[in-house]
C-alpha cells in the first residue's frame, strides 16, 4: 500500500510538473515578454512561410520555459519579428512591424508627415553628375506651397550637388524634417542653376485619385485617362465619380496610369476592375490562399454591383452602385517599377477577362499580401475592437498569395511592358500629366491611333542610371492588404 501511494505520489508531482513545463494556453505569461510572445504567436498561426521557419514550428512553445527562454533572447518584439521573416530581402521582402497602428492605419487612408513629392534620382553623363526630377506633387502639400512641379529638376540637397560618390550620405538629408532644394534647367547637357527653395514636412490627406481627364479624338475615339496612385478606401467614392464622368462621356478606350501606384486594399482594386470590365456579373476576379493553418480561409474577390464607401477613420459611411464601362473592351496600364501590389493585382485579374497592354518599364512583382495583426489572441490576433489597450505596437506580414480566376500568380518579376518607355530617360523632357506628348501617355495614345515603332520612343540619354529614392518610400507604398471584414464574408 505504501509503495502504491508512492508511486501515484511520484506520477501526481511529475505530472504537475510536466504540465507548468509544457504548452499550456493559460499560463501566465512573463510581463517582460507579453510582446514578444504576441509576435510568435500572430507569426506561428498566420504566417505566409510559416512551415518554413524552424523558429515557428509548433513544437517551439510546448516546452514553457524553453519557450520564455527564447522569448527572452530578443530584447524587443521587433528584434524577434525580424529573426522570423524568411529569406529577408529575396522571399519576403514586404512584411514589417508596425511601432504605432493608429498611425499606420491612418497612413493607409493617405494620413502622414511628407513633403508631398516624388522624386527620381538619375545619374546623367559620364562623370556620374546626378539629378532629381519630381514625378509628382500632391496638391496642398509643402510641395505644392512651395511652387514645385512636375519635370522640375533639383541638383543639391542642403547645398550639396549630387554625384554618384556622395549620392547615398546626401540623399539621406531627404529623411529630414526640413531640406533645402536646389532647382536647375537644363540645355543641351548643361545645367543652370535658378534658386533654391526650402520645404518642412507637413501632415497630408492625400487623394490617390489625382488627375482624370477625356481626349475626345484620338483617331476618332474618345479616350478617358486616370492617373490613380493608390488603392485605398476612403476614397472609393472619388473613384467611382471619375467612371461616372467616363461613362457620361462615352468613352470607348481607357488608360490607368498606375506608374506612382504601389497598391494598397485589395477590396478596392476590385471595385476598380468592376467598374473597367464590361461584362462583369459576379465572377471571380481574384483568389486569395493561406497557409495550411488557415485554408478555412482561402476565398474570393469576385466583381461587384456595389460598392462600401468609406471616411478616413476607415469607417463604413454608405454603399453607391459601381459605375461601370459598357464600351471598353481592352485596357491600357501604365507602369513603372514603382507599379506593385494591389496595381499588378489589376493587371493579372483583368487579363483572364480582356486584353490588358502595359505600357512603360517592368512593374515591382509582387503577389502576395498581408493583414494587420494585433495583440488579441481572442480574434485570432485580427481584431483591433479587442486589442491589448496597453500598447500600440501591430505587425503587418504576408499572410496569402492572389491569383487570378486561371490559377495565374506568376509575376514575382513583375508584370513587362508590351510597349517599353523608360520614363527616366526622359528626365529632361518630363512634362504634366493629361499632356498629349507626355512620353509615356504618348506610347498608349499612339497605339490607339494604330502607330508604331520603337524609335520614337527613344532617348539620347538612353544610357543613364536610375537610383532609389527610399528616403521618401513608406513601408506600405507596396503593399497589398485586406482588413478583417473579409473574414466575415
Amino acid at each position: 500500500m505504501k509503495k502504491f501511494n508512492f508511486l501515484l505520489y511520484t506520477y501526481f508531482l511529475f505530472s504537475l510538473i510536466f504540465i507548468s513545463c509544457t504548452k499550456n494556453d493559460d499560463v501566465e505569461i512573463p510581463q517582460n515578454i507579453e510582446l514578444q510572445d504576441f509576435v510568435w504567436k500572430g507569426m506561428n498561426s498566420w504566417y505566409n512561410w510559416q512551415s518554413s521557419v524552424p523558429s515557428l514550428a509548433d513544437s517551439k512553445d510546448d516546452n514553457t520555459n524553453d519557450y520564455f527562454s527564447y522569448l527572452n533572447n530578443y530584447a524587443t518584439p521587433e528584434s524577434l519579428f525580424e529573426s522570423l521573416i524568411y529569406n529577408p530581402g529575396t522571399s519576403d521582402r514586404f512584411s514589417w512591424f508596425i511601432e504605432d497602428y493608429v498611425v499606420q492605419n491612418n497612413a493607409f487612408q493617405g494620413i502622414s508627415v511628407s513633403f508631398g513629392f516624388r522624386l527620381q534620382a538619375v545619374s546623367i553623363n559620364d562623370s556620374g553628375d546626378i539629378i532629381f526630377y519630381v514625378r509628382y506633387v500632391a496638391p496642398n502639400s509643402a510641395a505644392s506651397g512651395a511652387g514645385i512641379k512636375r519635370g522640375d529638376i533639383i541638383n543639391a540637397l542642403n547645398g550639396e550637388v549630387l554625384n554618384e560618390s556622395n549620392y547615398s550620405s546626401v540623399v539621406a538629408s531627404l529623411s529630414n524634417e526640413t531640406v533645402t532644394l536646389s532647382f536647375v534647367s537644363e540645355n543641351e547637357g548643361t545645367l543652370t542653376f535658378i534658386e533654391d527653395k526650402t520645404i518642412t514636412a507637413t501632415q497630408l490627406s492625400e487623394n490617390p485619385v489625382h488627375f482624370s481627364t477625356v481626349f475626345n479624338d484620338v483617331d476618332g475615339k474618345k479616350v478617358g485617362y486616370l492617373v490613380y496612385n493608390s488603392f485605398r478606401s476612403s476614397y472609393n467614392d472619388e473613384l467611382n465619380a471619375v467612371f461616372s464622368n467616363f461613362e457620361n462621356e462615352g468613352i470607348t478606350e481607357l488608360i490607368l496610369d498606375l506608374r506612382l501606384n504601389g497598391g494598397g486594399s485589395v477590396l478596392t482594386s476590385a471595385y476598380l476592375a468592376s467598374m473597367i470590365y464590361k461584362d462583369a456579373n459576379n465572377d471571380i476576379f481574384a483568389e486569395l490562399r493561406f497557409n495550411e493553418k488557415h485554408l478555412n480561409e482561402n476565398g474570393y474577390y469576385n466583381f461587384d454591383d456595389s460598392l462600401d464607401v468609406y471616411d478616413v477613420s476607415g469607417t463604413k459611411t454608405g454603399e453607391e452602385t459601381i459605375n461601370r464601362l459598357t464600351t471598353i473592351n481592352q485596357l491600357y496600364v501604365l507602369t513603372s517599377s514603382s507599379t506593385a501590389s494591389a496595381s499588378e493585382m489589376v493587371i493579372n485579374g483583368l487579363k483572364a477577362f480582356i486584353p490588358v497592354k502595359v505600357v512603360g518599364s517592368t512593374t515591382y512583382g509582387k503577389n502576395v499580401g498581408s493583414i494587420t495583426l494585433y495583440d488579441s489572441p481572442s480574434s485570432e490576433y485580427t481584431s483591433l475592437s479587442s486589442a491589448n489597450p496597453d500598447h500600440l505596437n501591430a505587425m503587418q506580414p504576408i499572410v496569402f498569395q492572389i491569383y487570378n480566376k486561371t490559377g495565374q500568380s506568376d509575376y514575382t518579376l513583375g508584370f513587362e511592358p508590351d510597349i517599353e518607355v523608360k520614363e527616366y530617360q526622359f528626365w529632361n523632357t518630363i512634362l504634366p500629366f493629361g499632356d498629349e506628348n507626355e512620353v509615356v501617355l504618348k506610347a498608349a495614345l499612339d497605339d490607339i491611333r494604330g502607330l508604331s515603332g520603337k524609335s520614337q520612343f527613344m532617348s539620347k540619354y538612353k544610357n543613364v542610371k536610375k537610383f532609389d529614392v527610399s528616403e521618401l518610400e513608406q513601408k506600405f507604398e507596396k503593399e497589398m492588404y485586406i482588413d478583417a471584414t473579409f473574414f466575415d464574408k
